[in-house]
């Protein structure tokens, strides 16, 4: 195979790639208009189901728009030799790889970043902001992105800067050091996540003293779960969108309640999505999730360790020199589609969890007040109640609202 072949072979999963979101996309919104179910019909009111067929369709062209643009700069990115242009700026400020490494990466992501903004700005301050979603300020909204940046930089740096050395070091058998700092990583943050990470951009409180707190301490208790770390997170400065999740196992287990979840939620129904989050520690889908991605972690950087060290890699994406920053890139693109296939097995596993996490609060505890909350949390964020079947099974990770209302009227 020559580097023009492969440069093509990039180009082909790219193109394609973008024509298949644009189809699935196409075929999603055709469904826009479609009756609601029968069952669903309490979700929304005549005028709310109007504003929430605009949303979908207003978020549709823009995503058309921003997808199109994203296919276009990258394309235009590669065949002006992108990668070789910010490897020379690089290696103008250094020899030493890792150095060298870290300046590619930066460069290109600030770039992206940069282009990208606008569009993120738009989406928050105009999209989201004309249907009554958005809490940001714009002060909140620079200060976030200055806080992602340092992040990215302090910790994708670490991590980026210790695979370049083990690969420096190793070679041949640097996924094994690769996959131990993967793998310790990612227990790492499933543990302190909420603790360490969250509070940079959240205020977290402990759940006060209560009704609340004393319903869901009862149904804990009921279920032979020790639970004593329930959070309130201040979400409605962002959004009015309601969220709850369950993060850590063992002594740092946690439940974060967003506050706009408590406001819009009565307290039977808070209860009935604990009994839900619940549900997914006991059948221990934490712990396979967990296991999964290390596990996909060590095959993704095996494979990566069998096709980093060609040569072939790095000159279809114009540079002559190797290096494994350069196939790093090559191969994230090659390895996409294996990608794409692994997230649908993992999007099937957790449509199934969902399945059994509501089984085990309307067995645990009650259906109804979990039906209730479910519908008012899509009626609350506009949620699309006629999706295309393909859509759903491409992207979605939950069943849709009429799957789950089944499910859970049996």
């Amino acid at each position: 195979m020559t580097p023009t072949t492969l440069f093509y072979i990039f180009i082909s999963i790219l193109i394609v790639s973008f024509i298949i979101d644009q189809v699935l996309d196409a075929l999603n919104a055709k469904h826009y208009n479609d009756v609601i179910p029968e069952v669903l019909n309490d979700v929304y009111d005549t005028e709310e189901y109007q504003k929430s067929q605009d949303y979908k369709k207003t978020n549709y062209r823009f995503s058309l728009i921003t997808a199109s643009f994203s296919i276009i700069t990258t394309l235009a990115f590669f065949f002006l030799d992108g990668f070789a242009i910010v490897d020379g700026i690089a290696r103008d400020f250094s020899e030493n790889e890792i150095i060298i490494t870290l300046l590619f990466f930066g460069i290109i992501m600030l770039g992206s970043d940069i282009i990208t903004t606008p569009f993120s700005y738009y989406q928050t301050f105009v999209i989201e902001e004309k249907f009554g979603f958005n809490k940001t300020t714009k002060k909140l909204f620079i200060i976030d992105k200055i806080k992602g940046w340092l992040m990215s930089i302090v910790i994708g740096g670490v991590i980026l800067a210790l695979l370049t050395w083990f690969y420096q070091t190793t070679e041949n058998t640097f996924w094994l050091y690769a996959w131990a700092l993967i793998a310790g990583f990612t227990l790492f943050m499933n543990l302190f996540y909420s603790r360490l990470i969250v509070p940079l951009f959240n205020k977290q409180t402990p759940l006060e003293s209560g009704s609340l707190r004393d319903a869901i301490s009862n149904y804990a208790q009921t279920v032979g779960f020790n639970l004593d770390k329930i959070f309130v997170i201040d979400g409605s400065k962002r959004s009015t969108k309601a969220n709850a999740y369950f993060s850590g196992f063992g002594s740092e287990k946690r439940v974060t309640l967003y506050d706009t979840l408590i406001n819009d939620l009565e307290e039977e129904e808070i209860v009935a999505v604990l009994a839900h989050e619940v549900g997914h520690y006991k059948k221990k889908h934490i712990i396979f999730n967990l296991a999964t991605s290390v596990l996909l972690a060590g095959l993704t950087l095996y494979i990566l360790s069998l096709l980093i060290s060609n040569p072939l890699l790095s000159q279809a994406l114009g540079v002559a020199k190797p290096s494994f920053h350069i196939g790093l890139i090559a191969f994230g693109i090659l390895y996409s589609p294996i990608s794409t296939i692994t997230g649908l097995i993992m999007n099937w596993f957790s449509r199934k969890f969902e399945y059994q996490a509501d089984d085990y609060a309307k067995n645990t505890y009650k259906a109804q007040p979990l039906i209730t909350s479910l519908k008012k949390l899509s009626k609350n964020s506009l949620s699309n109640l006629t999706p295309h079947p393909a859509y759903v099974f491409m992207h979605y990770s939950h069943p849709t609202l009429l799957e789950r209302f089944k499910n859970l009227s049996k």
